[in-house]
């Protein structure tokens, strides 16, 4: 349905975006997984007409975006990073300029406005200006707008950065029902939960490249046979991290604050080491959790680190 082949964009001498390449299929829940800075949002605003890549292109059912943008941009719906919305309109005024713009009018725009608006679970706050919302509120109508046209493929950018827990859930839930209902999701995210729960399909992008692609437990199967230990220390770590790094046991230890995060084959044996260790220091062992393979292992095991979420860089906030 939607192809991206060899996306390169620069700035200055800056590389946002390494040449990459994937292909969605119709009815996807994809992800697309990376730290802030990685070129998530770089990605989607050249598959989505914002900016215009170095080179590459983008197709939609074999129609190529730099000839045919309109037919492109009215087939999808993208809900950006910063919320888009007018706050001293109220939240059916909203939807309604911008079904407008899509040239959605009459009968069609009100039933659409419904639509959206019950998805949104916005409906008693049809009324309400966008400005007294909530920051979960307003997520939800930024999602509700670009849904407006009922576009084929619904591209989100970090939907629930900083929201509360429920409306987060709220977002997810939805979003898993209009993928269920038929709808294509393109979704990018730094929560490696949220991809793990919501899409069958996703490419995980670090510095620009694609690290990685295919089915989820293909993916997740890249980090092999190991488990993930993260131990929560209190106290001074002194040389620990040192240590670890000189034993063949543990592989890719980080230190970040009080806590410990390594990888190992076998996960009885290198809590029971790492134990053993850290008894010689001058700190105690708060907390043990060992994860089996996941995503957070699989990236792990790529990059040497953890998905971390940190500031965006130049040019791209995610």
């Amino acid at each position: 349905m939607l192809e991206v082949e060899s996306l390169h964009k620069r700035f200055g001498q800056h590389v946002a975006v390494d040449n990459i390449s994937f292909q969605v299929k119709k009815g996807d829940a994809f992800g697309l997984l990376g730290p802030n800075g990685a070129g998530k949002s770089t990605t989607l605003s050249m598959m989505t007409g914002l900016l215009i890549p170095n080179s590459g292109e983008v197709r939609l059912d074999g129609h190529r975006l730099k000839d045919e943008p309109k037919y492109l941009k009215q087939r999808m719906g993208l809900v950006p990073q910063s919320i888009a919305l007018y706050e001293n309109l109220t939240a059916e005024e909203n939807l309604r300029f911008w079904g407008q713009i899509y040239g959605v009018t009459g009968a069609k725009l009100r039933d659409n406005l419904d639509w959206c608006l019950q998805v949104a679970g916005l409906t008693e706050h049809r009324k309400q200006l966008a400005k007294r919302f909530s920051g979960g509120m307003q997520r939800r109508l930024n999602i509700a707008v670009a849904m407006i046209h009922r576009p084929e493929i619904l591209i989100m950018d970090e939907p629930t950065v900083g929201i509360d827990p429920q409306s987060r859930n709220h977002i997810l839930e939805t979003v898993k029902t209009l993928n269920r209902e038929g709808m294509t999701v393109i979704y990018t995210s730094h929560y490696m939960e949220e991809v793990q729960y919501l899409c069958q399909r996703l490419a995980i992008m670090d510095n620009g490249e694609l690290i990685a692609y295919g089915n989820l437990e293909d993916v997740r199967q890249l980090a092999g046979a190991r488990s993930t230990i993260t131990m929560q220390l209190s106290g001074e770590i002194g040389d620990l991290t040192r240590q670890l790094e000189h034993d063949m046991t543990f592989q890719n230890v980080q230190v970040e604050g009080d806590t410990l995060v390594f990888q190992a084959q076998n996960a009885a044996v290198a809590v029971s080491r790492a134990v053993s260790i850290i008894a010689n220091q001058s700190c105690e062992l708060q907390k043990i959790d060992v994860a089996q393979p996941n995503l957070e292992s699989a990236f792990l095991h790529l990059t040497g680190r953890r998905l971390r979420d940190s500031v965006g860089e130049a040019g791209d906030q995610g």
